[in-house]
Protein backbone atom coordinates (compact mmCIF):
# COMPACT_ATOMS: atom_id res chain seq x y z
CA UNK A 1 0.00 0.00 0.00
CA UNK A 2 1.27 3.32 -1.30
CA UNK A 3 -1.08 5.73 -0.99
CA UNK A 4 -4.43 5.68 1.32
CA UNK A 5 -6.93 8.42 0.56
CA UNK A 6 -5.08 11.52 -1.25
CA UNK A 7 -2.42 10.76 0.73
CA UNK A 8 1.04 9.03 -0.17
CA UNK A 9 2.56 6.70 2.46
CA UNK A 10 6.46 7.38 2.41
CA UNK A 11 7.31 4.55 5.30
CA UNK A 12 6.09 2.77 8.70
CA UNK A 13 7.49 4.71 11.29
CA UNK A 14 5.47 3.29 13.93
CA UNK A 15 3.17 0.16 15.55
CA UNK A 16 1.09 -0.45 18.44
CA UNK A 17 -1.64 -3.00 19.23
CA UNK A 18 -4.31 -1.27 17.00
CA UNK A 19 -2.34 0.67 14.39
CA UNK A 20 0.58 1.47 12.01
CA UNK A 21 1.89 4.59 12.19
CA UNK A 22 2.73 5.69 9.10
CA UNK A 23 4.89 9.28 7.46
CA UNK A 24 3.07 10.58 5.13
CA UNK A 25 2.83 13.90 2.39
CA UNK A 26 -0.41 15.14 1.60
CA UNK A 27 0.53 16.88 -1.68
CA UNK A 28 -2.21 19.36 -1.50
CA UNK A 29 -1.18 20.76 1.67
CA UNK A 30 2.66 20.07 0.99
CA UNK A 31 3.65 18.74 3.90
CA UNK A 32 4.55 15.80 5.80
CA UNK A 33 1.80 14.25 7.96
CA UNK A 34 1.67 11.03 10.34
CA UNK A 35 -1.53 8.70 9.45
CA UNK A 36 -2.46 6.65 12.34
CA UNK A 37 -4.08 3.69 10.03
CA UNK A 38 -6.07 0.87 12.16
CA UNK A 39 -5.61 -2.76 11.62
CA UNK A 40 -8.52 -3.75 9.67
CA UNK A 41 -9.09 -7.37 11.65
CA UNK A 42 -8.87 -5.22 14.86
CA UNK A 43 -11.90 -3.63 13.77
CA UNK A 44 -13.46 -6.90 12.70
CA UNK A 45 -13.40 -8.21 16.28
CA UNK A 46 -16.25 -9.32 17.97
CA UNK A 47 -15.44 -8.09 21.45
CA UNK A 48 -12.94 -4.89 21.03
CA UNK A 49 -13.90 -3.78 17.16
CA UNK A 50 -16.76 -1.42 18.47
CA UNK A 51 -14.45 0.12 21.32
CA UNK A 52 -11.64 0.56 18.59
CA UNK A 53 -13.91 2.36 16.26
CA UNK A 54 -15.48 4.47 19.20
CA UNK A 55 -11.93 5.43 19.46
CA UNK A 56 -10.88 6.69 16.35
CA UNK A 57 -14.09 8.21 15.81
CA UNK A 58 -13.70 10.08 19.63
CA UNK A 59 -10.49 11.37 17.75
CA UNK A 60 -11.69 12.33 13.95
CA UNK A 61 -14.38 14.43 15.93
CA UNK A 62 -11.62 16.74 16.84
CA UNK A 63 -10.55 17.67 13.72
CA UNK A 64 -9.57 21.05 13.49
CA UNK A 65 -10.16 21.90 17.47
CA UNK A 66 -6.80 21.60 18.65
CA UNK A 67 -5.19 24.21 17.54
CA UNK A 68 -2.44 24.57 20.07
CA UNK A 69 1.24 24.50 19.92
CA UNK A 70 1.74 22.24 22.54
CA UNK A 71 -0.78 19.59 20.88
CA UNK A 72 -0.44 17.34 17.94
CA UNK A 73 -2.65 18.53 15.13
CA UNK A 74 -5.19 16.36 13.49
CA UNK A 75 -5.46 17.60 10.16
CA UNK A 76 -8.18 14.87 8.68
CA UNK A 77 -9.75 11.60 9.47
CA UNK A 78 -11.90 8.86 7.84
CA UNK A 79 -14.08 6.50 9.50
CA UNK A 80 -15.47 4.03 7.50
CA UNK A 81 -16.44 -0.11 7.60
CA UNK A 82 -13.20 -1.59 7.71
CA UNK A 83 -11.03 1.41 7.03
CA UNK A 84 -10.68 4.01 9.58
CA UNK A 85 -7.10 6.65 9.66
CA UNK A 86 -6.25 9.97 11.35
CA UNK A 87 -3.94 12.24 9.93
CA UNK A 88 -1.89 14.31 12.28
CA UNK A 89 0.93 16.65 12.22
CA UNK A 90 4.04 15.40 11.82
CA UNK A 91 6.27 15.84 14.73
CA UNK A 92 9.84 14.17 14.39
CA UNK A 93 11.47 13.12 17.33
CA UNK A 94 9.87 10.93 20.08
CA UNK A 95 8.11 10.34 23.13
CA UNK A 96 9.66 10.53 26.42
CA UNK A 97 8.88 6.81 27.12
CA UNK A 98 12.45 6.90 26.73
CA UNK A 99 13.35 9.11 29.48
CA UNK A 100 11.46 7.35 32.59
CA UNK A 101 14.65 5.71 33.90
CA UNK A 102 16.97 5.95 36.47
CA UNK A 103 19.95 5.73 33.39
CA UNK A 104 18.05 8.22 31.24
CA UNK A 105 16.76 10.89 33.38
CA UNK A 106 16.33 14.40 31.79
CA UNK A 107 17.32 17.39 34.02
CA UNK A 108 15.52 18.44 36.40
CA UNK A 109 14.95 21.27 35.36
CA UNK A 110 13.91 20.35 31.74
CA UNK A 111 11.25 18.31 33.78
CA UNK A 112 9.60 21.17 35.10
CA UNK A 113 9.18 23.15 31.76
CA UNK A 114 7.95 20.03 30.12
CA UNK A 115 5.37 19.60 32.39
CA UNK A 116 4.34 23.23 32.96
CA UNK A 117 3.89 22.96 28.68
CA UNK A 118 1.55 20.42 28.96
CA UNK A 119 -0.11 22.27 32.36
CA UNK A 120 -1.06 24.78 29.30
CA UNK A 121 -2.13 22.71 26.56
CA UNK A 122 -3.92 20.81 28.86
CA UNK A 123 -5.88 23.75 30.02
CA UNK A 124 -6.57 24.79 26.30
CA UNK A 125 -8.07 21.67 26.09
CA UNK A 126 -10.02 21.86 28.91
CA UNK A 127 -11.49 25.60 27.86
CA UNK A 128 -12.59 23.83 24.73
CA UNK A 129 -14.64 21.21 26.90
CA UNK A 130 -11.88 18.24 26.49
CA UNK A 131 -10.69 15.98 28.91
CA UNK A 132 -7.68 13.96 27.69
CA UNK A 133 -8.11 10.73 29.82
CA UNK A 134 -4.82 8.65 28.60
CA UNK A 135 -1.85 10.92 29.66
CA UNK A 136 1.37 9.42 29.71
CA UNK A 137 5.01 9.34 28.55
CA UNK A 138 4.20 7.44 25.48
CA UNK A 139 1.41 10.59 24.20
CA UNK A 140 3.61 13.27 24.93
CA UNK A 141 6.45 13.97 22.14
CA UNK A 142 9.46 16.00 21.71
CA UNK A 143 9.88 17.72 18.34
CA UNK A 144 13.89 17.16 16.68
CA UNK A 145 16.63 15.37 18.14
CA UNK A 146 17.38 16.77 21.51
CA UNK A 147 14.96 15.86 24.47
CA UNK A 148 16.69 18.83 26.18
CA UNK A 149 14.92 21.16 24.27
CA UNK A 150 12.53 19.78 21.72
CA UNK A 151 9.22 21.30 21.44
CA UNK A 152 6.56 18.89 23.95
CA UNK A 153 3.50 18.36 22.08
CA UNK A 154 0.65 16.52 23.69
CA UNK A 155 -1.00 13.55 21.31
CA UNK A 156 -3.53 10.51 21.09
CA UNK A 157 -6.83 11.92 21.96
CA UNK A 158 -8.81 8.64 21.29
CA UNK A 159 -9.81 7.88 24.87
CA UNK A 160 -10.70 12.12 25.21
CA UNK A 161 -14.05 13.14 26.95
CA UNK A 162 -15.62 15.57 24.86
CA UNK A 163 -18.72 17.86 26.30
CA UNK A 164 -21.23 17.32 24.03
CA UNK A 165 -25.14 16.06 24.98
CA UNK A 166 -25.32 13.71 22.14
CA UNK A 167 -22.63 11.73 22.81
CA UNK A 168 -22.38 8.38 24.73
CA UNK A 169 -18.55 8.31 26.75
CA UNK A 170 -17.03 4.95 27.09
CA UNK A 171 -15.51 4.17 30.55
CA UNK A 172 -12.89 1.52 31.18
CA UNK A 173 -10.15 2.79 29.07
CA UNK A 174 -6.65 4.35 30.00
CA UNK A 175 -3.69 3.24 31.36
CA UNK A 176 -4.29 1.79 34.90
CA UNK A 177 -0.30 2.98 36.27
CA UNK A 178 -1.68 6.71 35.13
CA UNK A 179 -5.02 6.81 36.40
CA UNK A 180 -6.31 9.19 38.68
CA UNK A 181 -8.41 7.27 42.06
CA UNK A 182 -11.54 8.26 40.29
CA UNK A 183 -11.08 6.77 36.77
CA UNK A 184 -10.08 3.30 38.37
CA UNK A 185 -13.31 3.58 40.47
CA UNK A 186 -14.99 4.65 37.03
CA UNK A 187 -16.54 7.50 39.17
CA UNK A 188 -17.54 11.06 36.90
CA UNK A 189 -14.65 12.43 35.43
CA UNK A 190 -13.28 16.09 34.88
CA UNK A 191 -9.90 17.96 34.48
CA UNK A 192 -8.82 17.04 37.46
CA UNK A 193 -8.19 13.32 36.25
CA UNK A 194 -5.33 14.78 33.95
CA UNK A 195 -3.95 16.65 36.75
CA UNK A 196 -3.71 13.59 38.71
CA UNK A 197 -2.32 11.78 35.59
CA UNK A 198 0.76 14.89 34.88
CA UNK A 199 1.44 14.69 38.20
CA UNK A 200 2.01 10.68 37.58
CA UNK A 201 4.24 11.83 34.41
CA UNK A 202 6.40 14.13 36.37
CA UNK A 203 7.00 11.68 39.37
CA UNK A 204 8.28 9.21 36.74
CA UNK A 205 10.52 11.72 35.14
CA UNK A 206 11.70 13.40 37.78
CA UNK A 207 12.16 9.83 39.24
CA UNK A 208 12.83 6.93 36.91
CA UNK A 209 9.93 5.01 38.39
CA UNK A 210 6.27 4.89 38.61
CA UNK A 211 4.84 5.96 42.05
CA UNK A 212 3.26 2.65 42.08
CA UNK A 213 4.48 -0.70 41.16
CA UNK A 214 2.76 -4.16 41.57
CA UNK A 215 2.43 -7.39 38.99
CA UNK A 216 -0.80 -7.17 39.06
CA UNK A 217 -3.46 -4.20 37.91
CA UNK A 218 -5.44 -5.30 40.83
CA UNK A 219 -2.48 -4.58 42.96
CA UNK A 220 -1.54 -0.94 41.31
CA UNK A 221 -5.34 0.24 41.75
CA UNK A 222 -5.40 -0.92 45.22
CA UNK A 223 -2.20 1.21 45.63
CA UNK A 224 -3.75 3.72 43.71
CA UNK A 225 -6.38 4.46 46.47
CA UNK A 226 -5.09 3.67 48.92
CA UNK A 227 -1.05 4.53 49.45
CA UNK A 228 0.98 6.99 49.67
CA UNK A 229 3.84 7.61 47.30
CA UNK A 230 7.42 7.83 48.12
CA UNK A 231 8.21 11.68 47.77
CA UNK A 232 10.77 12.27 44.43
CA UNK A 233 13.31 13.96 46.61
CA UNK A 234 13.55 10.62 48.51
CA UNK A 235 14.48 8.50 45.39
CA UNK A 236 17.07 11.68 43.45
CA UNK A 237 18.69 13.63 46.19
CA UNK A 238 18.99 16.64 43.90
CA UNK A 239 15.33 16.80 43.21
CA UNK A 240 14.18 20.04 45.88
CA UNK A 241 11.66 19.61 48.31
CA UNK A 242 9.01 22.35 46.28
CA UNK A 243 9.19 19.96 43.74
CA UNK A 244 8.01 17.09 46.55
CA UNK A 245 5.16 19.80 47.51
CA UNK A 246 3.59 20.32 43.72
CA UNK A 247 3.83 16.42 42.72
CA UNK A 248 1.96 15.62 46.16
CA UNK A 249 -0.45 18.22 45.64
CA UNK A 250 -0.81 16.99 41.39
CA UNK A 251 -1.31 13.61 42.73
CA UNK A 252 -3.80 14.32 45.99
CA UNK A 253 -6.21 11.21 45.70
CA UNK A 254 -9.35 13.37 46.87
CA UNK A 255 -10.34 15.67 44.18
CA UNK A 256 -10.76 19.02 46.90
CA UNK A 257 -6.76 18.57 48.06
CA UNK A 258 -5.68 18.48 44.19
CA UNK A 259 -5.04 21.24 42.21
CA UNK A 260 -8.85 23.14 41.04
CA UNK A 261 -7.37 24.68 38.01
CA UNK A 262 -4.64 24.07 35.65
CA UNK A 263 -3.97 27.60 36.12
CA UNK A 264 -2.91 26.57 39.73
CA UNK A 265 -0.46 23.58 38.93
CA UNK A 266 1.39 26.15 36.37
CA UNK A 267 1.60 28.79 38.74
CA UNK A 268 3.30 26.79 40.99
CA UNK A 269 5.92 25.09 38.55
CA UNK A 270 6.67 28.83 37.56
CA UNK A 271 7.13 30.12 40.76
CA UNK A 272 9.84 27.34 41.59
CA UNK A 273 11.86 28.77 39.12
CA UNK A 274 11.16 32.16 40.02
CA UNK A 275 11.80 32.13 43.53
CA UNK A 276 15.13 30.34 42.67
CA UNK A 277 14.25 26.99 44.37
CA UNK A 278 15.56 25.75 41.10
CA UNK A 279 17.99 26.82 38.74
CA UNK A 280 16.98 28.32 35.57
CA UNK A 281 18.72 26.67 32.45
CA UNK A 282 22.04 27.41 31.28
CA UNK A 283 20.55 29.88 29.01
CA UNK A 284 19.16 31.81 32.15
CA UNK A 285 15.41 31.72 31.41
CA UNK A 286 13.20 28.55 32.03
CA UNK A 287 10.62 28.66 29.39
CA UNK A 288 7.84 28.65 32.11
CA UNK A 289 9.26 31.95 33.60
CA UNK A 290 8.74 33.26 30.17
CA UNK A 291 5.81 32.53 29.81
CA UNK A 292 4.40 33.25 33.27
CA UNK A 293 6.22 36.33 33.20
CA UNK A 294 4.45 37.23 29.51
CA UNK A 295 1.37 35.82 31.09
CA UNK A 296 1.29 38.69 33.99
CA UNK A 297 2.24 41.93 32.35
CA UNK A 298 -0.79 44.42 31.80
CA UNK A 299 0.88 44.71 28.11
CA UNK A 300 -0.33 41.08 27.08
CA UNK A 301 -3.19 40.40 29.25
CA UNK A 302 -5.75 40.17 25.56
CA UNK A 303 -3.36 37.49 24.23
CA UNK A 304 -4.10 34.33 24.09
CA UNK A 305 -2.05 31.06 25.32
CA UNK A 306 -1.27 30.11 21.48
CA UNK A 307 -0.42 34.04 21.27
CA UNK A 308 1.83 33.91 24.04
CA UNK A 309 3.76 31.00 22.97
CA UNK A 310 4.24 32.25 19.10
CA UNK A 311 5.65 35.37 20.94
CA UNK A 312 8.16 33.16 23.01
CA UNK A 313 9.62 31.96 19.59
CA UNK A 314 10.47 35.14 18.27
CA UNK A 315 11.54 37.17 21.01
CA UNK A 316 15.04 37.40 22.79
CA UNK A 317 15.96 37.72 26.57
CA UNK A 318 18.64 38.73 28.14
CA UNK A 319 20.32 40.16 31.47
CA UNK A 320 21.55 43.83 31.69
CA UNK A 321 23.67 45.04 34.39
CA UNK A 322 23.62 48.15 36.22
CA UNK A 323 24.62 51.14 33.83
CA UNK A 324 24.42 49.56 31.16
CA UNK A 325 23.25 50.72 28.24
CA UNK A 326 20.10 48.58 26.34
CA UNK A 327 19.41 52.00 23.75
CA UNK A 328 21.55 54.59 22.72
CA UNK A 329 20.71 57.87 21.43
CA UNK A 330 21.14 58.47 17.75
CA UNK A 331 21.36 54.88 16.84
CA UNK A 332 19.09 53.23 14.27
CA UNK A 333 17.54 49.81 15.58
CA UNK A 334 13.77 48.08 14.25
CA UNK A 335 13.05 46.85 17.65
CA UNK A 336 11.49 47.30 21.04
CA UNK A 337 11.69 45.96 24.15
CA UNK A 338 9.88 45.02 27.68
CA UNK A 339 10.84 45.56 31.25
CA UNK A 340 10.63 41.97 32.63
CA UNK A 341 12.59 42.87 36.04
CA UNK A 342 14.12 45.52 36.70
CA UNK A 343 14.39 49.74 36.71
CA UNK A 344 15.88 51.44 34.01
CA UNK A 345 15.70 55.19 33.10
CA UNK A 346 15.09 57.18 29.45
CA UNK A 347 17.66 60.21 29.60
CA UNK A 348 18.29 62.83 26.81
CA UNK A 349 21.66 65.50 26.87
CA UNK A 350 22.18 63.98 30.56
CA UNK A 351 18.68 64.98 31.60
CA UNK A 352 16.17 61.74 32.88
CA UNK A 353 12.84 62.12 30.91
CA UNK A 354 11.40 58.68 32.57
CA UNK A 355 12.06 55.31 34.96
CA UNK A 356 11.06 52.13 33.27
CA UNK A 357 9.65 49.54 35.90
CA UNK A 358 8.43 45.66 35.27
CA UNK A 359 6.02 45.45 32.46
CA UNK A 360 6.93 48.73 30.64
CA UNK A 361 7.48 48.61 26.75
CA UNK A 362 10.09 51.18 24.54
CA UNK A 363 11.37 51.30 21.52
CA UNK A 364 8.68 50.25 20.11
CA UNK A 365 8.06 54.13 17.80
CA UNK A 366 10.94 52.52 15.92
CA UNK A 367 8.63 49.98 14.29
CA UNK A 368 4.94 51.55 14.09
CA UNK A 369 6.49 54.92 12.59
CA UNK A 370 7.02 55.38 8.93
CA UNK A 371 9.54 57.43 9.11
CA UNK A 372 13.32 56.79 10.50
CA UNK A 373 14.15 54.30 12.68
CA UNK A 374 16.57 56.83 14.46
CA UNK A 375 16.58 56.10 18.78
CA UNK A 376 15.62 59.41 20.20
CA UNK A 377 17.02 58.87 23.79
CA UNK A 378 19.06 56.57 25.99
CA UNK A 379 17.63 53.70 28.07
CA UNK A 380 20.37 52.36 30.64
CA UNK A 381 19.50 50.30 33.27
CA UNK A 382 19.57 51.47 36.86
CA UNK A 383 19.13 47.98 38.74
CA UNK A 384 19.93 44.48 37.20
CA UNK A 385 17.16 43.96 34.60
CA UNK A 386 15.74 41.44 32.50
CA UNK A 387 14.69 42.33 29.24
CA UNK A 388 13.12 40.72 26.56
CA UNK A 389 13.31 42.75 22.88
CA UNK A 390 11.04 42.00 19.90
CA UNK A 391 12.22 42.75 16.00
CA UNK A 392 10.30 45.11 13.61
CA UNK A 393 10.98 42.23 11.13
CA UNK A 394 9.55 38.94 13.33
CA UNK A 395 6.41 41.23 14.24
CA UNK A 396 5.61 41.03 10.91
CA UNK A 397 6.09 37.24 10.35
CA UNK A 398 3.89 37.12 13.32
CA UNK A 399 0.07 35.75 13.12
CA UNK A 400 -2.29 37.96 11.87
CA UNK A 401 -4.29 37.59 15.34
CA UNK A 402 -0.85 38.18 17.52
CA UNK A 403 -0.18 41.27 15.56
CA UNK A 404 -3.36 42.84 15.99
CA UNK A 405 -2.92 42.18 20.09
CA UNK A 406 0.50 43.98 19.57
CA UNK A 407 -1.16 46.85 17.65
CA UNK A 408 -4.12 47.22 19.97
CA UNK A 409 -1.51 47.08 23.11
CA UNK A 410 0.97 49.86 21.37
CA UNK A 411 -2.48 52.29 21.18
CA UNK A 412 -3.31 51.45 25.03
CA UNK A 413 0.51 52.27 25.74
CA UNK A 414 0.16 55.72 23.53
CA UNK A 415 -2.65 56.77 24.89
CA UNK A 416 -1.62 56.54 28.37
CA UNK A 417 1.88 58.44 27.89
CA UNK A 418 -0.55 61.25 25.93
CA UNK A 419 -2.61 61.70 28.90
CA UNK A 420 0.13 61.80 31.53
CA UNK A 421 1.68 64.13 29.27
CA UNK A 422 -1.56 66.32 29.42
CA UNK A 423 -1.39 66.52 33.00
CA UNK A 424 1.97 67.35 33.68
CA UNK A 425 1.44 70.34 31.26
CA UNK A 426 -1.80 71.33 32.85
CA UNK A 427 -1.03 70.93 36.54
CA UNK A 428 0.51 74.00 38.19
Amino acid sequence: MDRIGKYELVREIGRGATATVYLGNDPFAQREVAIKVAFPEILKDPERGKLYTYLFLNEASLVGKLAHPHIVQIFDAVVAEGLCYIVMEYVEGGTLEDYCTPAKLLPIERVVEIIFKCTRALDFANRIGITHRDIKPANILFAGTNPNSGEIKISDFGAALIDSPDRTQVTGIGSPAYMSPQQVQELPLDHQTDIYSLGVVMYQLLTGQLPFQASTSYNIVFQIINTEPTPPSVLRKKIPVVLDTIVARAMSKRTEDRYQTWEEFAHDLAQAFRNKQLKAPKRDFSESEKFNTLRELPFFADFSDIELWEVLRFSSWRSVLPEESVIREGTSGDYFCFVAEGELKVTKNGRILNLLTSGECFGEMAVISKGAQTRSADVVALTASKIVTVKGEALQHASEACRMHFYQAFLEVLSSRLLLANTRLTSP
